[in-house]
């Protein structure tokens, strides 16, 4: 991997305040991740998954700690800049009334043209290459809302791709799938870290999927620690089991 991570947290607490109370969900949590590099995120419901991938796209604050992109503190970068370094895919299916698939992806150009501006040649380029790039092509001209959960994720992710960002983090992207399209989706998102330096964190409740295509493997425990380790050393020890309070993980 290579030396300086694309994103680095030190030290950083997630959670949330709700009427003047904070409810703390991970604490002390020192990560990295590096491009080329394919992170799943495992843990039991309510861990602070998603919470962790919101506080990393810089969507929800952090309660405390230092997080960096490249270097740079989240403080110090614009929305607008921070949108072209990071791409998030949520879990979440939004209406897309009657927009086309091509029109959803040009979205994820919006950090560069702006809410009410125009498309560039080179815009057009990005929006057609994302689509090409996850299968996509022949969906462009489909309305969203027509499109199965496999092909609607595809084209999230070919919008999260148009913004050009290094990063991609993407909550539960299989979530809606079944068996022979989540194997599809994963080898997708592995070949597209490798081919395009990519450094990619996906959060899943699919071991047998995190074990297949991961590079490394994030484990968010109960108690709000976060293990980290390989799919063969995962594949030997009881780091799972532990995580999810339980004796043994089968």
């Amino acid at each position: 991997m290579p030396a300086d991570p694309q994103l680095q947290a030190k030290q950083l607490s997630i959670g949330y305040t709700h009427k003047g109370n904070t409810k703390t969900l991970a604490d002390a949590l020192d990560l990295a991740l590096h491009a080329g590099e394919l992170v799943c995120l495992l843990g039991p419901n309510g861990a602070g998954k998603s919470t962790l991938i919101r506080t990393l796209a810089g969507m929800q604050a952090p309660l405390s700690g230092e997080l960096k992109l490249k270097g740079s503190n989240y403080t110090e970068i614009s929305p607008r800049e921070r949108a072209k370094r990071v791409s998030v895919v949520l879990t979440e299916n939004h209406p897309a009334g009657m927009m086309d698939a091509q029109t959803l992806v040009s979205l994820g150009r919006h950090p560069y043209s702006g809410w009410l501006g125009g498309l560039s040649a080179h815009d057009h380029e990005c929006i057609d290459n994302a689509l090409q790039a996850v299968g996509a092509q022949a969906l462009a001209k489909r309305q969203v809302a027509e499109l199965s959960d496999g092909e609607r994720q595809k084209v999230s992710i070919a919008r999260a791709l148009a913004q050009e960002a290094t990063i991609m983090l993407l909550d539960e992207p299989t979530a809606f799938l079944d068996l022979p399209r989540k194997a599809e989706l994963m080898r997708l998102l592995k070949s597209l870290a490798k081919d395009k330096q990519l450094s990619l964190l996906i959060s899943t409740h699919d071991l047998e999927l995190a074990l297949r295509f991961a590079d490394t493997i994030w484990i968010l425990s109960e108690d709000g620690q976060l293990t980290r380790t390989t799919p063969d050393t995962l594949s030997k020890d009881n780091t799972l089991a532990q995580a999810f309070g339980c004796e043994h993980f089968d």
